[in-house]
């Protein structure tokens, strides 16, 4: 007989066990848990039904029913901020939306209805995966309503004045387009900026030295300018048209000086997009609407205006979607994110440069001094 490990081989051919093999044996056909793979045993378990514990985990604890997660391929897709233009002959029709996700699962939003302050939008409806909203621009006015989808990227609205045959006060105009076309899209990916740094700076442009108009077109040709020189400084007459820079720039510095009437209001807007409130406001508490607030938006951080007919200065910093404004020698704006468009934009394509447009048709205002330092390899 040879003998090898725990069995022996006969040389007639036959083998047979060693006491320790015909215990291992023994042990495997009882069925023995601890010499099978605790996977292998919960499976078998399972399957045979002897009543054994499963290896299963308990079910969790009974806890406060959550909101549905938003159905897949629509909802993501709408969420976040628009620029929207519109259509054809409406391209100077500018909005914005943002579209949030609410703690109860549905959409809200906020939106920029061209002039004017941003308006809150308490329910956004999506079905089938278009978007709807309405407001009402007025008290009284006719309700317009919102609908849109995505496509390729961007968001294909219109929106549609329901009800607008009604009597309606005089100052809404009476004819109203019964719909209008538009699009939306996102936002520029700004990357890090900060209008605090150190920058190399361009050679300054002077927008108005005291002297010409040379550099300004109105916003509306189809109106007269409306504005005119008088010792020093450009003034505008009543409901005058607004000022369009010829220069287009993108990363500057702007310093201004002007004088505010008497509870009159006016506005700087930089790359014709986000507009620095001016506003005969001295003494009040600043806000949203305030002096050198960006309009609508982030209110200053201090009320720096001097009474109504004093000359201001006004200096500037835009970098990327930053923003620092210093009004009379003091900090109002730091640093502050510009998070889209304000109300009287040129048009939404927050990316491009774009002109310094003064406002004239709002109240009476003089400038006397405009002057715009290009800040040169700050990139987005």
């Amino acid at each position: 007989m040879i003998r090898t490990g725990r069995w022996i081989w006969a040389t007639e051919g036959r083998w047979q066990w060693s006491c320790a093999a015909l215990v291992a044996a023994l042990l495997l056909l009882c069925g023995l848990p601890s010499l099978i793979s605790p996977n292998v045993q919960s499976t078998t378990t399972a399957s045979a039904g002897l009543g054994a514990i499963s290896q299963d985990p308990a079910p969790p604890a009974s806890r406060p029913e959550e909101p549905a997660a938003p159905p897949a391929g629509g909802i993501a897709d709408l969420l976040g901020r628009w620029n929207i233009t519109g259509e054809g002959a409406y391209r100077d029709h500018v909005y914005w939306l943002e579209v949030r996700q609410a703690e109860n699962g549905g959409l809200r939003g906020t939106f920029l209805n061209r002039r004017g302050g941003l308006i809150s939008l308490p329910e956004i409806t999506v079905e089938d995966g278009e978007l709807r909203f309405e407001i009402r621009p007025r008290p009284n006015a006719p309700r317009e309503v919102h609908r849109a989808r995505v496509e390729e990227g961007r968001l294909l609205g219109r929106v549609s004045v329901e009800n607008a045959s009604r009597e309606v006060p005089q100052e809404i105009p009476q004819e109203i387009p019964q719909e209008i076309p538009w699009i939306g899209e996102r936002p520029p990916q700004w990357g890090t900026h900060n209008a605090n740094g150190r920058f190399r700076l361009g050679t300054p442009v002077q927008l108005f030295d005291g002297e010409t108009l040379q550099n300004w077109l109105p916003r509306d040709p189809t109106r007269p300018l409306g504005w005119t020189i008088a010792e020093g400084a450009m003034r505008n007459e009543d409901q005058a048209n607004n000022l369009i820079s010829r220069h287009h720039f993108e990363n500057f510095r702007i310093r201004a000086e002007y004088s505010i009437a008497e509870k009159s209001n006016s506005g700087i807007f930089l790359r014709g997009r986000y507009e620095l409130q001016i506003v005969d406001d001295a003494g009040k508490a600043p806000g949203s609407q305030g002096h050198m607030a960006l309009y609508s938006r982030v209110s200053p951080a201090l009320n720096a205006s001097l009474p109504a007919g004093q000359w201001q200065v006004v200096e500037a910093t835009i970098v990327g979607n930053r923003l620092t404004v210093d009004l009379n020698g003091k900090r109002v704006q730091d640093n502050i994110v510009l998070e889209g468009i304000t109300g009287g934009a040129i048009d939404s394509r927050e990316g491009a440069p774009g002109p310094i447009m003064i406002q004239g048709d709002h109240g009476k205002v003089a400038f006397r001094r405009i002057t715009v330092t290009p800040i040169l390899g700050a990139r987005r």
